[in-house]
C-alpha cells in the first residue's frame, strides 16, 4: 500500500499531528477544546468499531483547516 492510500489508526495520527490520543478522541466528538471548535469536522472511518483515518483526507483536511485560518485572520486585520 502506498503512503497516499494508508490507513491511519487513532495512535498514528495522534503521532502524526503531534498530538495526544485522547485530543483525536475529543475531535472525532466535535468536542475540540482549543481556542474554539474546528470549524471542520477531522474526516473519519468506521471500521467494525474502530476509528480510522485516510492519510490522504487527513491532508486535505489539513489544507482546508490551514486555508480557513488564513481566510479568518484576513478578516481580523
Amino acid at each position: 500500500m502506498d503512503l497516499q492510500n494508508e490507513i491511519l489508526t487513532v495512535e498514528e495520527l495522534a503521532t502524526l499531528l503531534k498530538m495526544k490520543r485522547r485530543q483525536i478522541y475529543e475531535m472525532t466528538r466535535g468536542r475540540a477544546r482549543v481556542r474554539q471548535a474546528l470549524p471542520l469536522p477531522l474526516p473519519l472511518l468506521r471500521i467494525n468499531g474502530n476509528l480510522r483515518f485516510r492519510r490522504t483526507d487527513v491532508a486535505k483536511w489539513l489544507d482546508e483547516l490551514a486555508e480557513h485560518e488564513r481566510k479568518a485572520d484576513r478578516l481580523r486585520t
